[in-house]
């Protein structure tokens, strides 16, 4: 994996390590509170914890909210967002809503209900003299992510939109251009790549090939 990152490096663009752990993970049944999801315990975000540190590496907690919302799932793991290298990605395709049910159909969020979360992170950046957090959104289409005018450019945080469309290169290339437009420009754009999914149908893309997308990725995460 070292050298799949340094095959992103660039001299005017050098490349940062990012870990992804889905610290709250939506259910196929609503559980007791009804709320669609589960935390994972304390002592498996220690452990991504005391890895990222470990390797230098940015660790993002990703929210798969279920019928709960992200940024009220996002407060509960304050006491490690409170780290300096430690920030957000949520998946709005598991934010599901009354009658839903993951995994049937798709989940939906708001710009207002990112900027929530981007408010809040931004909160815990001045009032404890932290540097910039990542906050990642990932999108698999348009509908996905509504209401995009009503995003901030806040203080101290790094809003990042991941394109997630799975298959070969040129679907993956016209699910980036169509989930990219219109964008804020203040919004930076994001690549998913998997391993598994993208390779049942083609070769993986490689980085060259990422890099050249319009506009280039500051965000590649493979899984």
């Amino acid at each position: 994996m070292l050298s799949k990152i340094k095959a992103y490096a660039e001299p005017a663009r050098p490349v940062l390590p990012v870990m992804e752990l889905i610290a709250c993970v939506v259910q196929p049944k609503p559980g007791v509170d009804g709320m669609w999801r589960a935390r994972v315990a304390d002592s498996i975000v220690e452990e991504w914890n005391a890895k990222a540190k470990e390797v230098g590496a940015l660790l993002l907690l990703n929210i798969q909210p279920g019928r709960s919302t992200f940024l009220e799932e996002a407060k509960k793991f304050e006491k490690w967002l409170l780290e300096p290298h430690v920030g957000l990605a949520l998946d709005p395709e598991w934010a599901i809503g009354p009658g839903q049910v993951p995994g049937r159909e798709f989940g939906t969020t708001t710009g207002a209900a990112v900027d929530e979360v981007a408010a809040y992170l931004s909160g815990l950046v001045t009032a404890n003299d932290l540097p910039q957090k990542a906050l990642v959104v990932h999108v698999l289409r348009r509908s996905i992510l509504t209401g995009e005018q009503d995003l901030r450019e806040r203080t101290g945080v790094a809003l990042v939109k991941s394109v997630d469309g799975i298959g070969q290169m040129k679907d993956k290339i016209k699910a980036y251009d169509i989930v990219m437009a219109g964008t804020p420009s203040f919004v930076r754009p994001g690549f998913k790549l998997f391993y598994d999914e993208d390779q049942r149908v083609a070769p993986l893309m490689t980085p060259a090939q990422v890099l050249a997308l319009t506009p280039p990725p500051d965000y590649v995460l493979y899984e």
